[in-house]
């Protein structure tokens, strides 16, 4: 079995210093915590797989395709894969817990 605890997890990303990082891989799922301060840029680019992201911490918006979507901790949102997609208007800091599947490819 595999467990883990979400302050663990957002623990260790914040030491790290990582923007992501990822905690679980198996071939089709990943996992990870994704970081943005506030006021932050999110550069990221459409990906390959679908995610699912998960708001622990933080607020700001997501656009996807061409919505806006205002995100708080607990926020559950679907990305299909090859969508564009950006974090924006980021008033606190941003800590995500982020599925991929099948796991992502980098």
């Amino acid at each position: 079995m595999d467990a883990f605890e979400l302050s663990d997890v957002l623990a260790d990303q914040k030491a790290g210093g990582w923007p992501y990082h990822e905690f679980f891989r198996v071939p089709d799922l990943s996992m990870g915590i994704y970081a943005l301060a506030a006021d932050s840029e999110d550069k990221q680019q459409p990906h390959g797989e679908d995610e699912i992201y998960i708001v622990a911490e933080g607020r700001g918006s997501l656009f996807v395709d061409g919505e806006d979507r205002d995100l708080r901790p607990g926020s559950i949102v679907y990305v299909a894969k090859h969508v564009e997609h950006r974090f924006h208007s980021i008033t606190e800091d941003l800590s995500l817990l982020v599925f991929f599947a099948p796991a992502e490819d980098g």
